[in-house]
């Protein structure tokens, strides 16, 4: 065990902590040392704040529980150990005509991370979040006990562990139902839109034909043009589709270092947003696309994070209930505009209304706004006050996954169910996140 500086993929909130590998599904967890108050697993540390970390206490690698245990090439059903990337399981399974059936915007996520946050992607609306495909797992417990979680078997832990942030201990394996696709590629169009209104009427139009919509949104566009952006509609191919002549995988790149200073500012920003919205026609013709591609765009460009310089960067993600959405996300985009923020991957989607199987799932049927802003310091903040207020003005919430300094009343309020998480917890587990949103709480209620 050895004491190491680690980071989260937005690099805001470095964590001194001792981390030991677990080396097999079959070990007992680790005793704490009496330094070391508390534990929690770790995967790829592909959460943006401080959620998959733990200052101060011991972080449990899983990255060797790196298994499959079976797959079932004609059912679609795999069983693998918890330290899976979702890279390794599409290499398997997509040339068997399989596909995950919902991945987020990154393919270096292990299941166990996955299932810890619940992850959603551009299908939502049709599929709802990882949890809901997740047939079954096992949960090793601090005190030695291993639970077989599932919907039908102690399905209250199964409720607690998926979107549970780690917390009710080591997931080691788990069974995942894959969807079946026909081929690799993927039919794609996207075209242009100027306003909220217009977004609004395409989500309408394409709901039932294409599985996946996404939309990138300008939220570097003055006050006469807050919600315009490009909404992509998608499908899987079929069998017989003719991809193109010389494929459209590009090779992956790599960010070679850290500047000194972030390359993601206002000016540079204005003039990508402005060629961006401009390069795509009002409706571009259908085209393929690899899966690969259209998934996982920034996966091409490995350590992108550090483009935003040694301050690193943070995720305001949001959701708000479809009946304030067009008002809400006026209202954010328009203070983001005000504000001068850097912000150039801006993602609207829409969530359906398929519960997540989760307590503290993220995902609710409405629209989610997700933003990468550098780390600016006080100012920054400032604008997430404000953001939360809107958000918190129509019931919403943020996404513990991708939030490194939202308060414990934003937390508590967004999630009202939090105290129903608490006895599940394994008493040897915390993390930054969870003692940094519930601890004033649960002090309150100790003193009572």
């Amino acid at each position: 065990m050895t004491r190491q500086t680690v980071f989260s993929w937005g690099r805001t909130a470095p964590s001194e902590s001792d981390v030991l590998a677990l080396p097999s599904r079959f070990d007992t967890l680790p005793a704490l040392r009496p330094d070391s108050p508390s534990m929690l697993p770790f995967g790829n540390g592909r959460s943006y704040g401080d959620s998959c970390l733990n200052p101060g206490g011991t972080l449990l690698s899983t990255r060797y529980l790196d298994h499959f245990i079976a797959f079932d090439a004609a059912t679609g059903v795999l069983r693998c150990e918890a330290g899976v990337l979702l890279s390794d399981i599409l290499k398997l399974i997509v040339p068997q005509g399989w596909f995950l059936p919902v991945t987020p915007g990154t393919r270096f996520v292990t299941v166990g991370g996955a299932i810890a946050n619940d992850v959603h992607g551009k299908n939502h609306l049709s599929h709802g979040t990882f949890g809901r495909h997740v047939r079954a797992l096992a949960l090793r417990r601090s005190d030695g006990a291993t639970l077989q979680c599932s919907p039908h078997e102690n399905a209250d832990w199964f409720a607690a562990t998926i979107g549970g942030l780690g917390l009710t201990g080591v997931v080691l394996w788990a069974e995942i139902q894959m969807r079946p696709i026909a081929s690799p590629w993927v039919e794609e169009q996207t075209e242009r839109f100027a306003s909220l209104d217009q977004f609004f009427a395409l989500c309408r139009a394409y709901a039932d034909t294409h599985e996946y919509t996404v939309a990138w949104i300008d939220c570097s566009a003055g006050a006469h043009r807050v919600g315009r952006g490009l909404f992509t509609r998608a499908r899987h191919a079929p069998a017989d589709a003719q991809p193109p002549r010389h494929g459209d995988r590009p090779r992956s790149r790599s960010m070679p270092f850290t500047p000194p200073f972030s390359l993601v500012n206002r000016l540079s920003v204005g003039a990508f947003n402005t060629l961006h919205y401009h390069r795509t026609g009002r409706a571009e013709p259908p085209r393929l696309t690899h899966c690969d591609t259209f998934f996982y765009p920034l996966d091409h460009i490995l350590q992108w994070h550090r483009m935003y310089g040694p301050k690193g960067f943070y995720q305001y993600q949001c959701v708000v209930p479809p009946e304030d959405a067009r008002a809400a996300l006026h209202a954010l985009l328009s203070e983001i505009g005000r504000s001068g923020a850097a912000s150039f991957l801006g993602v609207l989607k829409q969530f359906g209304p398929l519960a997540s199987p989760g307590l503290l799932s993220f995902p609710r049927e409405g629209f989610t706004l997700a933003l990468d802003f550098p780390n600016a310091g006080p100012r920054l903040h400032a604008l997430f006050e404000r953001l939360d207020a809107i958000v918190a003005g129509t019931g919403g919430r943020l996404y513990p996954a991708k939030d490194g300094r939202m308060s414990g009343a934003c937390f508590r309020a967004g999630y009202p169910q939090w105290e129903a998480l608490t006895p599940y917890i394994d008493p040897a587990f915390s993390s930054g996140f969870w003692r940094r949103v519930t601890d004033g709480a649960t002090h309150r209620e100790m003193s009572k």
